[in-house]
């Protein structure tokens, strides 16, 4: 009798754990969502219901919620529109028991944020290039912004639109703050006459790049190795000028349905263990965890030169609405 009963209790606990769910907006790439849902489910038994939206596109549907949220946890994508999100008042402020093993950047953006969301992982911006379409071409390497405006890379460079791409608005934010606005929109007019095609997702360009569709990017670099390890010829290279950086972000949405799960989810994911399935799986972002082993293909942050990028005020709603419509005004408008 006892041990029907103790089969009871194990299968009563079981079928609690497996009862569990948690809603997941993901907008890393699909590889590595689908591996934090596989190993997520595995380990704890809870399952992960994942909804795999760019970070724009999950902002807006975390706005159109707002009355009534479906959502209990943001998972990745640029840190603008996750302390957007805070802004709003669309995210819960939890102050993680992790936060002291983050590398002081992560902490930042959660200080920033009012604690409202929280770096996982940072990639700087750079160029892709297709070192074989060059050679044919007989073009340079780009190593500088300036030298992308050379008259002989006209049509030859992708870039993806900042309306619609974080890695783009990144872009902006970079040029403004290294050039001031009225220069950084000057370059931006002088470089829409050698872009052939503004993207609507940020890793379209290096994936472009990688197929020999064209021959130069702007990306993050650490969109780069994962296009090289399918055998494509592509490789990356920072500014040496100075270049920002994205800080890749996860926020708890303010009225989750299930809060523990979400906070449970949220721990899991700082930890050294979980941020190690980004690379794994192709993602060769810079872990936000202190602790997590890091592959030799992850960008060496201490051989780039970056600016003290303003995350706070280039994260705002109403600075990013006002240079991305000044964007569309004096640049996308002008003809190529």
């Amino acid at each position: 009798m006892k041990k029907l009963f103790c089969a009871a209790a194990l299968l009563g606990l079981s079928a609690a754990a497996s009862a569990q769910t948690v809603n997941v907006i993901c907008s890393v790439q699909a590889e590595w969502c689908n591996v934090i849902s596989t190993v997520y489910a595995r380990t704890t038994g809870v399952r992960i219901n994942m909804a795999l939206k760019g970070s724009g596109e999950a902002l807006a549907q975390l706005i159109a919620e707002k009355d009534n949220p479906k959502t209990d946890v943001w998972f990745g994508g640029t840190g603008d529109p996750h302390l957007q999100a805070a802004e709003q008042g669309l995210t819960l402020e939890y102050k993680s028991p992790t936060l002291a093993q983050l590398h002081p950047w992560a902490q930042q953006q959660a200080k920033q944020s009012g604690y409202k969301t929280v770096g996982i992982y940072s990639g700087p911006l750079g160029f892709g290039y297709n070192p074989e379409l060059l050679a044919k071409k007989k073009l340079p390497v780009p190593k500088t912004w300036a030298d992308l405006l050379k008259p002989e890379y006209k049509g030859d460079i992708q870039v993806a639109n900042p309306a619609s791409s974080g890695t783009a608005y990144t872009m902006i934010a970079t040029l403004v703050q290294l050039m001031g606005e009225d220069k950084a929109f000057d370059y931006l007019k002088a470089l829409h006459k050698n872009v052939g095609q503004y993207t609507r997702s940020g890793t379209g360009p290096i994936k472009a790049v990688a197929r020999g569709e064209t021959a130069i990017s702007i990306s993050f670099v650490h969109d780069g190795p994962g296009e090289k390890m399918q055998g494509f010829p592509v490789e990356t290279i920072t500014p040496s000028d100075g270049t920002g950086a994205e800080i890749g972000s996860m926020s708890i949405i303010k009225g989750a349905r299930n809060l523990d799960a979400a906070k449970k989810f949220y721990e899991w994911a700082l930890t050294p263990a979980a941020q190690e399935l980004g690379a794994a799986n192709k993602q060769f972002q810079l872990p936000s965890n202190a602790g997590a082993k890091l592959d030799p293909r992850i960008p060496d942050f201490k051989k780039i030169k970056f600016i003290d990028y303003d995350y706070a005020k280039y994260g705002a709603s109403a600075e990013r609405r006002r240079l991305i419509a000044r964007w569309e005004k004096d640049v996308n408008s002008l003809p190529r």
